[in-house]
């Protein structure tokens, strides 16, 4: 469970990153390149987070970086829509433009993403522009790794946290890892491993970990070894359809089962699965609930074509966890 701060914030939960545009392929079990049609969404892991944890009822901001062109004016339109207020998107004035993202979808098992990230509006977010106000008003601040692949959204992202622990606003760390944005693993190593010693919760899966900490086939104990003495209060490791673990640094130990489901695609599980979560611990959820919310939020995005347009309500993760079973370990 969450420590409550003394006075009510006035955002839950305040995401930091990137904001792009989904295009998901509409034609099923079909290569990218014979696909004609594509449905547009709102995309980036710190806005679909955002936008989950709104649909959730958190009270929800958004700091980024939006391009000055047609699909800026969309992403800043359906995330207000969303619920999760504007206030603080950036709106770039240097010609760069909205990161792309092409979904491929030739079955459950073969999904791919074929980006377009070169001079994104959102890596340009830069260190002056964020308020500290808007992060000290904030209970909860989640950083999203790909904000921290290039400068000066790298910056940025170190002074939000630096006005978070002035402030003691909790920050959470979603690593969200896309090889494509970074230079080499080891570059990716150091600015991950620099922020997650600032950070009080931890969220990634074991691969993620792994580029964490540059090394192959880690262990989660060694993991939270490394993380607990640098201060972070919780550590949550994802094992796909084997479950997740979440780690106390008071000595317990969690485990969360992931739920049956019929798979269209297997993006946007880690959004809602962060959204999820964070919302069942910011309300007081203990944290073995907090995993299944997680993991049920996982399973209905995972079954349905979007990511941000799929992010379940609190009915719809209550009734998975009611009526369906997990899948067994």
């Amino acid at each position: 469970m969450m420590d409550i701060p003394s006075s009510t914030p006035r955002f839950e939960l305040v995401t930091l990153g990137r904001a792009c545009i989904d295009l998901n392929a509409v034609e099923y079990n079909r290569p990218m390149e014979e696909t004609m049609t594509f449905s547009k969404y709102v995309g980036g892991s710190p806005a679909n987070i955002a936008i989950g944890a709104a649909r959730l009822g958190l009270t929800t901001g958004f700091i980024g970086k939006i391009a000055d062109d047609q699909h800026g004016r969309f992403i800043r339109s359906y995330m207000e829509h969303a619920g999760v207020d504007a206030a603080h998107f950036v709106v770039d004035t240097e010609g760069h433009k909205t990161g792309l993202a092409f979904t491929e979808i030739k079955s459950p098992e073969e999904c791919s993403i074929l980006m377009y990230r070169d001079d994104v509006a959102d890596l340009y977010l830069r260190p002056e522009e964020i308020e500290e106000s808007y992060i000290r008003d904030a209970g909860l601040l989640l950083i999203s790794g790909t904000a921290l692949a290039q400068s000066p959204s790298r910056e940025a992202a170190v002074q939000a946290i630096q006005y978070a622990r002035r402030h003691g606003v909790k920050i959470a760390f979603e690593l969200d890892y896309r090889p494509y944005t970074w230079t080499s693993p080891a570059e990716t190593s150091v600015y991950y491993s620099l922020v997650a010693a600032q950070c009080d919760i931890v969220i990634g899966t074991r691969d993620e970990y792994d580029v964490m900490e540059n090394r192959s086939h880690g262990s989660n104990e060694q993991t939270i070894s490394t993380l607990f003495a640098s201060g972070a209060s919780l550590v949550v490791i994802k094992h796909g359809v084997e479950g997740s673990y979440a780690y106390t640094n008071t000595g317990e130990t969690y485990r969360g089962h992931a739920y049956k489901t019929k798979v269209l695609k297997t993006f946007g599980a880690g959004d809602s699965y962060a959204a999820a979560f964070l919302y069942a611990t910011i309300r007081g959820k203990d944290i073995g609930t907090a995993l299944q919310y997680g993991s049920a939020a996982a399973s209905i995005v995972v079954s349905k074509h979007s990511s941000s347009d799929a992010m379940p309500t609190v009915d719809e993760i209550e009734t998975l966890i009611a009526q369906q079973p997990v899948i067994p370990s």
